[in-house]
């Protein structure tokens, strides 16, 4: 709302030409950033559908329509890093790096650009390269849930649970609110036998977001194996997302 307002008082300007090309200009900038979300869907459903150059195409234009916008880069990247796998080719995996690094210039805070470079860099053989990224990130952002968040997960992928452990409650230290703290938190502590808590953060993950039919299971299991009938944590509203996906959701 707030464009359209600020664009109305220009239009109200004692200069009617100078008050409705900034009027205009405001209204195509805006059109453009929906028309590039609307290529960035369209891609996001092709991906699925496996049909990768044709999302690449989408999200090409998504980028043309809309330049400065992290997403369509990430989806580029993201694209470009899934055909580097499946025909094993050095070069894609490069373009999905530049592509990548692109994103972040966009929005440094982009977390499925992170993740999905980190998974790039282990991928080629750059653990360190890797860490570096995700603990500078976390450095430069410290009350930024997502970048401990992030840390803990590859922590967790090389074995060291308790690192992981470390960084997540970090992460809530700073960021009560982050309900994909609690879901790894839970998660660890479900692994370590502590059902009893596990079940606890897991409630509190689905509170702050009800849109995640996985943690539900997961509680559900815990609940039947400890034999309790205690209600699931009040969940405030309970719908399910219905926006369409403008990224291309994680899946490593």
């Amino acid at each position: 709302m707030a464009p359209f307002v600020a664009a109305a008082r220009l239009a109200e300007s004692k200069n009617p030409s100078v008050g409705g090309l900034l009027l205009l200009s405001t209204m195509i900038a805006l059109c453009s950033g929906c028309t590039g979300r609307g290529h960035n869907i369209q891609g996001v459903k092709l991906y699925q559908q496996e049909q990768h150059h044709a999302a690449l195409q989408k999200f090409q234009q998504a980028i043309t329509t809309n330049p400065n916008n992290a997403d369509g880069y990430y989806n580029l990247a993201a694209t470009y890093h899934q055909l580097g796998k499946v025909k094993n080719d050095q070069s894609l995996f490069t373009q999905a790096e530049n592509l990548y690094n692109q994103a972040l210039q966009y929005d440094p805070n982009h977390s499925e650009t992170y993740r999905g470079l980190s998974v790039l860099l282990v991928e080629t053989k750059r653990r360190e390269s890797a860490f570096r990224l995700l603990e500078g990130w976390s450095n430069r952002q410290p009350q930024v849930a997502n970048a401990k968040v992030e840390l803990a997960r590859l922590y967790e992928e090389f074995g060291d649970k308790e690192a992981a452990k470390r960084q997540l409650e970090a992460a809530l230290a700073r960021d009560t609110t982050s309900a994909r703290a609690w879901a790894a938190l839970a998660k660890l502590r479900e692994e370590a036998g502590d059902h009893g808590q596990a079940l606890a953060n897991y409630q509190r993950a689905l509170q702050l977001n009800p849109s995640q039919p996985q943690i539900s299971q997961r509680i559900a299991k815990l609940q039947s194996s400890l034999e309790t009938s205690a209600p699931v944590a009040p969940i405030g509203s309970t719908r399910m997302a219905t926006q369409p996906k403008k990224q291309i959701p994680r899946n490593y």
